[in-house]
């Protein structure tokens, strides 16, 4: 949600659909909700809603409760170019209305288009917005509602960041995950590890130590590299089939003495680390610890799946007479 142009269809079409930043460019202003289903082609299985700047939450149609009531996040996008003081009053009442309907919900505001602001305005701007939208809560006793905010801009890596940061917020296997990643760098030397869905470049999980931004640029530009190359060369025109399968592997040297070291986890994830040259000697015992980690999300997932198929047969079960 957000005020109109503030930058919503862009963010969901570069993240989820490609588009190339430039291109949003031509992008017409959204007139009514568009729901996009991204579960067919992602790991990361759920709806996004985006939602007209000019809705108005008071008009009877607008139906609180069913919009609200299955939302697991809201975004909220603020162009930080422009003046913000008409979107604090709309984030006020949008995260008013959501927790009255579901106290659930995880709030996260995006301060966009931030590529135009110098760094010294992007702190500023962050603070500002950070002060007033909690000040309004505060004011209006609300302060158990916890919001969280990000500097993104779509001409960088900073708006998949900020989607990775939200959606691991709604995976509730994500301790283990990242316990399994902890495992994994301790045992194999390895010095930073995300797991990533390919498709969005959105990494659901990481082990316990600092993101660095420029460790997570390279290995974002490490998938597309991986995906590219091997759509030129690694599909053969009499097999149907993915560029990304469970073949797919890739090693990178980088002038500095470190590797960046790929792995195909299922069809929609990967594994990407960095590591030194020198620990990558040991490639055996890497290779060993990846098929025990794989493994483990397996189980994880499998785990995962059954539960979700219980549920159904469970409800079911107590709606019969």
């Amino acid at each position: 949600m957000g005020l109109r142009r503030s930058g919503k269809s862009s963010i969901s079409k570069v993240v989820f659909h490609k588009l190339s930043p430039n291109e949003t460019l031509f992008l017409e202003s959204t007139s009514k909700v568009v729901k996009d289903d991204i579960s067919n082609s992602s790991f990361v299985q759920f709806q996004i809603w985006d939602f007209p700047g000019q809705i108005d939450f008071f008009d009877p149609a607008f139906d609180s409760d069913h919009i609200f009531g299955g939302c697991g996040a809201l975004i909220f996008v603020i162009d930080a170019q422009d003046d913000y003081r008409d979107a604090l009053v709309r984030l006020h009442q949008t995260v008013t209305r959501a927790y009255q309907v579901n106290q659930s919900i995880k709030f996260e505001v995006f301060i966009h288009k931030v590529d135009g602001l110098t760094d010294d305005r992007k702190i500023e701007a962050q603070r500002d917005i950070h002060q007033h939208a909690t000040e309004d809560l505060s004011d209006a006793g609300l302060e158990g509602i916890h919001l969280s905010f990000y500097l993104t801009s779509i001409y960088d890596h900073s708006i998949f960041e900020a989607f990775s940061r939200v959606v691991q917020k709604l995976i509730p296997q994500l301790p283990t995950l990242e316990n399994l990643l902890n495992i994994l760098i301790s045992n194999s030397g390895i010095e930073k590890a995300f797991l990533f869905d390919v498709v969005s470049k959105i990494y659901i999980a990481t082990d316990s130590s600092p993101v660095d931004m420029q460790s997570y640029e390279l290995c974002c530009d490490m998938i597309d590299v991986v995906i590219d190359v091997s759509c030129i060369y690694g599909l053969r025109d009499d097999v149907d089939g993915t560029a990304y399968d469970q073949h797919s592997l890739s090693i990178i040297r980088l002038n500095n003495g470190t590797i960046l070291y790929l792995r195909e986890v299922n069809r929609f994830l990967a594994l990407v680390c960095l590591l030194r040259e020198d620990v990558f000697e040991r490639q055996g015992l890497i290779e060993y610890n990846f098929h025990c980690f794989r493994e483990a999300i397996q189980e994880v997932f499998d785990i995962r799946r059954k539960a979700m198929m219980a549920t159904p047969s469970s409800a079911s079960a107590r709606d019969s007479p």
